[in-house]
């Protein structure tokens, strides 16, 4: 075999390193650095913007034609304004004067504060936009700590009707006084519990529901004039004021 050369294994030197009986030789310097990429000038990646100036409203030119929009937006927007505090103000006018809305708001708030004494509840139900008055009144009272729930029509028809207790008033919101569902509970209502119906009818005779059940109380809670007849469309606003 022929001379084999001795390799020595060293460690990669990147600064001052000396092995112990290693064989010196010529010490290698460490490697550079690597340079640092050489950036263009700043300007040759942007040029300064500009500021830009929306101006000020004043500024900003204004057609007939669009104040004519401006002026006929807000002039329906303060109409259904008024026509609601219009009708706040019928409804309180009936309660001034009319025997009917008087005794049966005076009926309401002798049936709760019995109820109430006699640990029981307030149990508000309604459909649709009234089942969102319902929740809205449950909150109130109950920050009245007057103890209140609402309580699903289609729910209650399909056991939650055990909600309801001896002690407890049920209230009916129903504008129109024959609302299907809330027909659907008379039947499993037992008679002892107090049963109240905020609606947009004045007398017992002309609501449906009352006459299923004759000793409901009436909250009699009308709006001067149809919805249709005030904005031109059925959508519940003055009726759910």
């Amino acid at each position: 075999m022929g001379d084999q050369r001795h390799m020595e294994h060293r460690p990669v030197q990147t600064s001052a390193v000396y092995v112990l009986g290693a064989t010196h030789g010529d010490s290698m310097p460490p490697p550079s650095p690597p340079s640092p990429p050489v950036s263009p000038p700043e300007e040759e990646f942007f040029e300064e913007l500009e500021e830009l100036s929306l101006g000020s409203p004043d500024d900003i030119p204004e057609s007939d034609e669009n104040c004519t929009k401006v002026q006929d937006r807000l002039h329906a927007a303060t109409h259904v304004l008024k026509t609601e505090a219009a009708a706040l103000r019928a409804v309180a006018n009936l309660y001034e004067t009319d025997p009917v809305a008087r005794d049966g708001f005076n009926r309401t708030v002798a049936a709760v504060t019995r109820h109430k004494g006699e640990k029981g509840k307030l149990i508000i139900t309604g459909v649709g936009k009234s089942g969102h008055i319902a929740n809205k009144l449950v909150a109130t009272f109950n920050s009245l700590s007057i103890t209140s729930v609402f309580l699903n029509p289609i729910d209650a028809l399909h056991g939650d009707l055990g909600i309801i207790q001896k002690h407890d008033i049920l209230m009916f919101i129903t504008f129109s006084g024959k609302t299907s569902e809330l027909f659907s509970l008379l039947p499993h209502l037992e008679k002892p519990a107090s049963l109240v119906i905020l609606t947009g009818h004045t007398r017992p005779d002309t609501c449906e529901l009352i006459k299923l059940r004759p000793d409901t109380i009436l909250l009699p809670a009308p709006v001067h004039e149809s919805e249709t007849a005030s904005f031109g469309v059925s959508a519940p606003t003055t009726s759910t004021t």
